[in-house]
């Protein structure tokens, strides 16, 4: 992405927004699967794209990522293939992040962007992306932000959200770490998987998104309005591919030793 206009400063958050779904295995003692994304595993491979799953392009001027329904370890999956290209999938919900604030997800990449760091803004790219979009008051924000909100409708005709947690693969910068975006503070990316070793096999993640977004943001989060998948190389100009299984809500875990806990 590169700086032209105050315009651009936006473009990224429209690489962000992109979607999954609720995986289909047996809730842990003291979660609650919710069924509000819509699996993949329940879309037959004949059809053209994941129930509830909408195709988001950010811009006329780049080239979307490809995205199909493949089945791989006996599931039905989302196959993710890049290059040169950005875009993603999204699905929209309305979800109490306070009531179900645990998110979990399966994805698999076989290999990494070895060009990509997501600490520059120029070769902020990433092999597997999983984003959560949060409502809030932009009304509150400093008004070169709000500038960033009207100019991003403007390019696109869509609203962009208050906030959005990203969720990265990332070559090097350890997990855990906050990354901020470099041309919004309304973005920030976690590291949830980093470097090779878990490369070529399916990896589950569970995050916590209550607390991350206290990390990213520092202050309390608003409705999720949507989520989405990315996988992109539009700024490196190489290819990637990924995997993409179901997304799913669940409440916190009961603390150890309380009554419900010991049921």
């Amino acid at each position: 992405h590169h700086v032209l206009s105050r315009a651009v400063l936006v473009a990224p958050v429209l690489a962000l927004v992109a979607g999954c779904a609720p995986f289909a295995e047996r809730p842990t003692p003291g979660t609650v699967a919710l069924p509000f994304v819509k699996s993949f595993a329940s879309t037959r491979l004949g059809d053209a794209s994941a129930s509830g799953w909408q195709e988001w392009e950010f811009s006329r001027f780049k080239k979307a990522t490809r995205y199909q329904l493949v089945e791989d370890d006996g599931r039905v999956v989302v196959k993710a293939t890049a290059d040169s290209s950005a875009s993603g999938l999204r699905h929209q919900l309305r979800l109490d992040p306070l009531a179900y604030p645990v998110i979990t997800w399966r994805w698999k990449v076989n290999e990494l962007i070895e060009a990509a760091d997501n600490t520059r803004r120029e070769t902020e790219d990433a092999p597997a992306r999983v984003l959560v979009m949060f409502d809030g008051d932009i009304g509150k924000l400093p008004f070169a932000e709000q500038l960033a909100f009207d100019d991003f409708h403007a390019l696109t005709g869509q609203r962009m959200p208050y906030a959005t947690l990203v969720y990265i693969w990332e070559n090097r910068v350890r997990k855990g770490s906050v990354i901020p975006n470099a041309h919004t503070s309304r973005v920030k990316m976690i590291v949830a998987e980093s470097g090779r070793e878990s490369l070529g096999r399916w990896h589950t993640i569970t995050r916590n998104v209550v607390d991350d977004f206290r990390l990213a943001f520092g202050e309390e989060p608003g409705t999720i309005t949507a989520v989405g998948i990315m996988t992109d190389t539009d700024n490196t100009r190489t290819k990637a591919e990924a995997f993409y299984g179901d997304i799913g809500f669940r409440r916190a875990p009961p603390p150890a030793g309380s009554r419900a806990d010991a049921k």
